[in-house]
């Protein structure tokens, strides 16, 4: 019956990740402003969740030592974009966009796995654990997954192709809460340094890729189009943090 409730719990969080199909549709989202403003919402969300959420609980857990993974995520994130890039021979930036979005599943997928080896570790302890933390994580899932989204879409992914790549990312939890069940002893020592990584990848994503690019569009919006979105994808992740997982 456990073992129900570690791949149930996964599953409605995996769901989370369709949360595209309730935000934008494609003609509307291929729109300048909207796409400039979306940008700016989920450069703020990434950061905030790698300083706020992942660094936080793997400091927590793990010391200031996993720092050094933070970086090595960065370092993971420029070495793969300048990889794709160079076995490519082009540096447009409709591809520097494709790889970052790229980057965003590799890095959410190591996050969702991370995910569901907290769900499985609590639900071993009583279903009610696991169902608390499932909603702790959902509150910080919500706003995440709705930034990926519109990363895939800025990629110039269609509504489908983007939902479908977002939510195999997202069935990772699935496979962490399966992991976790049966070998959580033996892993739980990495989970820090995983999120420690994750966090990295997310940093270099919004830092290197989607805020120059805003730098390079500041000409066709208004100061308020890129700020106000930035500064409120930060404040949400913020607020959550602080109040919806206690």
């Amino acid at each position: 019956m456990t073992l129900f409730w570690v791949v149930f719990l996964n599953f409605l969080i995996s769901l989370i990740s369709l949360v595209g199909i309730f935000t934008i549709t494609a003609k509307i989202a291929s729109q300048g402003k909207l796409t400039c403003i979306f940008i700016s919402f989920s450069a703020g969300v990434l950061l905030a969740a790698a300083f706020l959420n992942m660094l936080s609980e793997a400091i927590q857990v793990g010391g200031e030592s996993v720092l050094i993974y933070a970086l090595l995520g960065m370092v993971l994130g420029f070495m793969m974009e300048r990889t794709v890039l160079w076995y490519h021979h082009h540096h447009d930036d409709t591809h520097n966009i494709q790889t970052s979005a790229n980057l965003v599943l590799f890095g959410d997928s190591i996050h969702n796995f991370i995910d569901g080896v907290a769900i499985a570790a609590t639900t071993v302890v009583s279903p009610i654990a696991g169902i608390t933390t499932a909603i702790g994580i959902a509150a910080h899932e919500i706003p995440q997954e709705f930034a990926d989204f519109m990363i895939l879409k800025n990629a110039g992914y269609k509504n489908k192709k983007a939902l479908i790549y977002n939510f195999i990312s997202a069935t990772f939890a699935i496979l962490g809460g399966l992991v976790g069940f049966y070998f959580i002893n033996q892993i739980s020592g990495l989970l820090p340094l995983s999120l420690a990584i994750t966090a990295g990848i997310f940093i270099y994503i919004s830092a290197a890729d989607l805020i120059p690019e805003l730098h390079e569009d500041s000409h066709k919006n208004s100061k308020a189009e890129q700020l106000v979105p930035f500064f409120a994808g930060i404040l949400l992740i913020f607020l959550i943090s602080k109040f919806a997982t206690g």
